[in-house]
């Protein structure tokens, strides 16, 4: 057998399909009864391919990896994402954010057509097979018992560390050696806040129109007020700031400026209570307001500033398995150019087994999908080297 790829996500598939667009039929091997499951789980809530925007702006949300990430990212980025679903019968849309989905906002049409081709190309995907060793062989844990594989090429595309129960647990790591790693961290995740008895009335309640920042980082979005601490895009976008020891500070108003504010307070009567005034001459909705009094208390005189810069102390950042991705894992000094490791000639990594990150928004979905394309490419060159008399 010439080609393998281990992990049927979106990773995977990509790298599967360039090695068949090359003539190279390989096997997948997937550790769960179905394929792509944190896929399918992200389409769920709308599948949001990739971010329209200027690719500067696109690769700056990398972080410390964009330098690593560029040429895959020009090679397969935004536009070639969206190209990709159109070839696969899929309408786009792109919301008022830059924000890419199908039409069908979810992601089982895109995976059925994906898998159609896949098949039509000779990809062969087997179920329940567990990766377990790499000792001359590649050994799985199989429906049918322990088989080993020995091909020529391979690509590990077996996702991160969260979500085990979709298939990204992380226990590939223990194959590896430490230096060739980093270490497994939350990314995209909620933070946990110690709320008072009396912000239980607006758990699940949205807080819409705000501004977030973190150290050096702002963004405005919107995130949700849950039991257990602040979920949601806008939290996810800061979370690699609040992870590293930021604090975070609300701006709840971001529309006004502190004078504004002071000009609209004083056009309510001094009279009624300060909550009322607010309420009456600044529209805050119920969330907004028990945010204020949850961290602003004893109300000062002159709110205004504290309105554009609420502190939230947070507890710390929920549990790595209910991240949406985490940072970690195989470090780009252990891979070359190309995404081989360099211990191991003729493998490859591709995806969230690469130590980066990124936030929701397509950029995470879009990065694993060029990482895949680029080591499946990278795959196919260096069995036809091998292949040259």
């Amino acid at each position: 057998m010439a080609a393998l790829v281990i992990g049927a996500g979106p990773a995977g598939l990509m790298a599967a399909e360039e090695l068949a667009r090359a003539g190279h039929r390989g096997v997948v091997a997937e550790a769960k009864p179905s394929v792509a499951r944190k896929f399918l789980m992200a389409g769920k809530s709308g599948l949001n391919l990739t971010k329209a925007e200027d690719f500067e702006g696109f690769l700056s949300a990398y972080g410390d990896a964009a330098p690593v990430l560029e040429p895959m990212l020009r090679d397969f980025g935004p536009e070639q994402v969206q190209a990709w679903a159109e070839a696969l019968g899929q309408e786009l849309f792109t919301g008022s954010s830059g924000r890419v989905f199908p039409k069908a906002m979810k992601a089982s049409p895109l995976l059925r057509a994906w898998l159609g081709r896949l098949a039509q190309s000779g990809v062969e995907i087997r179920t329940r097979w567990r990766w377990i060793s790499w000792d001359g062989g590649f050994g799985f844990d199989t429906p049918g018992g322990a088989r080993e594989l020995r091909p020529d090429i391979c690509v590990l595309a077996c996702g991160g560390a969260s979500w085990a129960r979709l298939g990204s647990d992380g226990e590939w790591a223990g194959m590896f050696e430490a230096r060739e790693l980093a270490p497994f961290q939350p990314a995209n995740m909620g933070f946990v806040v110690d709320w008072s008895d009396h912000m239980r009335p607006h758990f699940g309640q949205p807080l819409k129109n705000i501004t977030l920042q973190a150290g050096d980082e702002r963004v405005r979005a919107e995130c949700v007020i849950s039991e257990r601490g602040l979920e949601g895009g806008g939290i996810y976008a800061v979370s690699r700031q609040l992870r590293e020891g930021a604090s975070l500070h609300l701006d709840l108003l971001p529309d006004l400026s502190v004078d504004e504010i002071r000009d609209r307070l004083s056009r309510v009567g001094p009279k009624q209570s300060l909550k009322n005034r607010l309420r009456k001459a600044l529209k805050l909705d119920p969330a907004k307001l028990a945010l204020i009094m949850e961290f602003a208390r004893p109300l000062p005189s002159d709110i205004a500033p504290v309105l554009k810069n609420l502190p939230v102390p947070l507890v710390g950042p929920r549990p790595m398995d209910e991240a949406i991705s985490t940072a970690g894992g195989v470090r780009f000094d252990a891979v070359d150019d190309s995404l081989m490791l360099t211990a191991r000639p003729g493998v490859f990594v591709a995806g969230e087994m690469l130590d980066w990150e990124a936030p929701t928004g397509g950029y995470l979905l879009t990065g694993c999908l060029a990482t895949g394309r680029w080591a499946g490419r990278a795959a196919a060159a260096y069995l036809q080297r091998r292949a040259r008399p």
